[in-house]
């Protein structure tokens, strides 16, 4: 909405460009958007788009990204709604994240604003997980002082969410023939056990005070080869929702020893995380008294006329998880989902203009008080 540019025209275009299954014709797109508006921005090696205003202290980062789920939703718009795919997770935090961004006036002593929009976070993440701000020119440290995600929060301050890890219990026993059970170990039997462990994982843990409980799901059981044999193996695959302070590694031991316990001596257990090129998303936490939280919390009050700004969890894992320990919140226009159903990922996905104009407002006047 300043220096030219407003959120709405940039979000009508940015739905209509398909970025569910490559992301290079939205970024050719948000490269021009930035050089039309006197940025100056770079793409690094993992297809991050960076630009960054100002020199001094502290060093604010704004990020979401540019990638969607499949299949694409065409773009359509009525009575102050963008619908299409993207619309809310997350081009219409893009085009809020952008306006704040170009707006951003350093002056003589303002703080360092960086814009790093990634490629990947549907998937793996790969463009989080490698982003580096020394690339840009000026910056020494790798890292920001404090970071906001745009992701649709209904313009609310989520200063934690659950992190997501997934593995497979491996349990191995012998084979022998079912006439004679006895004579082998049989590894499906065993997974009695292990179920029992994982149903049972969290009931010593104490619930996270802002998210709840952490989760353990099996999701996927198999094993055996033959209707006549004792099976010697047997994989259950389980998802797990993780609050801090649990990390991936202390998770996949802790897992591992449950289920020994729980299953005889004779069965082997192992658990393997399922394979990925980065790593995990893990949860986050960031104290709701830091000063993005507040600057945000307050000018989203103020903004929306007190109808938003509330400070609480984000519901769904995000690439926040990279940015912690730095004070990270998620922050954006629209919803996951209303009192119809699912609205991110969903085949009716909308964002309301107002809220994207709201949301752009809400963070020029958060950042200019954080930066100032």
């Amino acid at each position: 909405m300043t220096d030219g540019f407003e959120p709405v025209p940039f979000l009508d275009a940015a739905v209509r460009i398909e970025s569910h299954e490559d992301v290079t014709a939205i970024r050719e797109f948000l490269v021009e958007t930035l050089r039309d508006h006197g940025a100056d921005p770079l793409v690094d090696e993992a297809g991050n788009t960076l630009a960054t205003k100002g020199d001094g202290s502290p060093h604010v980062v704004v990020n979401t990204h540019i990638d969607t789920v499949s299949p694409h939703v065409p773009y359509d718009r009525e009575n102050g709604v963008i619908h299409g795919r993207g619309s809310c997770d997350a081009k219409g935090p893009l085009a809020a994240i952008l306006s704040a961004f170009l707006g951003y006036d350093p002056g003589d002593d303002g703080g360092r604003l960086t814009l790093a929009i990634t490629p990947d976070e549907e998937v793996y993440s790969t463009g989080a997980a490698a982003l580096d701000l020394s690339v840009l020119p000026g910056v020494d440290a790798p890292t920001g002082d404090a970071y906001v995600v745009g992701e649709p929060t209904g313009l609310d301050v989520c200063t934690a969410a659950k992190g997501r890890f997934e593995g497979t219990i491996g349990l191995s026993g012998v084979n022998a023939h079912a006439a004679e059970p006895e004579t082998g170990v049989n590894a499906v039997a065993a997974a009695e056990g292990a179920l029992a462990a994982i149903r049972e994982f969290d009931a010593a843990r104490d619930p996270h005070p802002d998210l709840g409980p952490a989760t353990l799901t099996p999701t996927v059981i198999a094993g055996g080869e033959a209707t006549n044999q004792v099976p010697a193996d047997c994989a259950i695959t389980v998802d797990r929702r993780s609050v801090p302070p649990e990390t991936a590694d202390g998770f996949a031991a802790d897992l591992e020893r449950a289920v020994d316990d729980a299953t005889p001596g004779s069965v082997g257990v192992a658990f393997e995380p399922t394979e990925r090129p980065t790593p995990f998303l893990e949860a986050f936490a960031t104290d709701p008294d830091s000063p993005v939280v507040r600057h945000l919390a307050s000018a989203a009050e103020r903004v929306t006329d007190g109808a938003a700004g509330a400070v609480r969890p984000f519901t769904a894992a995000t690439e926040a998880s990279y940015f912690a320990p730095a004070p990270t919140v998620v922050f954006g226009p629209g919803v996951l989902a209303d009192d119809e159903g699912p609205v991110a990922h969903a085949d009716r996905e909308y964002v309301r203009t107002a809220a994207v104009e709201r949301a752009a407002a809400v963070l020029a006047e958060a950042l200019s008080k954080l930066l100032g």
